[in-house]
Parts: C-alpha cells; structure tokens; sequence
C-alpha cells in the first residue's frame, strides 16, 4: 500500500488561489506519473492534471492555463497551483500516482483520500 497525504484545500472565493500539495506517506521504491483528479457533486471523477516522471505535465482544458501542476522527485511531492478559480472548480480533489511500494512489488495506481476545494462566487 501506498497512503498519499494531501493538503492545502479549503474555501476561497472566485479568482482567488488555492496550492494543493500530496506526499506518498513512508518510502516508495519508485514513483512514475503523478497526478490530481477532482469530482464534483453529482458528477464523474476526471482528470486535472498529471505529470511525469520527467516532468512532464499535462492537464484538462478546463483548467489550462490557470492551474500548474509541478514535482520535488526528492521529496516524491506533487503540487498543484490552482490560480483564477471559478466556482465549477469546487470539488474533491484526489491525488493519484503510478508507484511500486519495494523493488519487487508492481507499479499500480494509488488515490489520497481527497481534499475539499470549494470556491464561492
């Protein structure tokens, strides 16, 4: 197993800023791609942003260009600046990363628990 620990979320209002931040609690062997998902209420789960191993990142239309997603490989800590938010980013926000716990164990996916973003108009 690999419990992620996420923070930074909370209540702000519309055009303000949020940074979200999610740590694999212990040591992992190897981590791959990390990333954020929100769901909101009544709706599916979907795809913020993710970024690589390397550092590359990718991220949904809808938040292009307002949200940052960065990594301390170091610190196996991804980090998600969250600028211009509007009320449809409210959500819970889960992290997510592709990791192998030891060095014989496969590399799976594995989701924090979440953390509420809610933003007020």
């Amino acid at each position: 197993q690999v419990p992620l620990v996420e923070s930074g979320g909370g209540l702000v209002q519309a055009g303000g800023s949020l940074r979200l931040s999610c740590a694999p609690l212990g040591r992992i062997f190897s981590i791959n791609d990390m990333g954020w998902y929100r769901q909101a209420p009544g709706k599916q789960r979907e795809l913020v942003a993710v970024i690589t191993s390397g550092g590359v990142p990718n991220y949904a239309d809808s938040v292009k260009g307002r949200f940052t997603i960065s990594r301390d490989t170091a610190k196996n800590t991804v980090y998600l600046q969250m600028n211009s938010l509007k009320p449809e980013d409210t959500a819970v926000y889960y992290c997510y990363c592709d990791a192998a716990p030891g060095k014989i164990d496969p590399v799976r996916g594995y989701w924090g628990k979440g953390t509420l973003v809610t933003v007020s108009s």
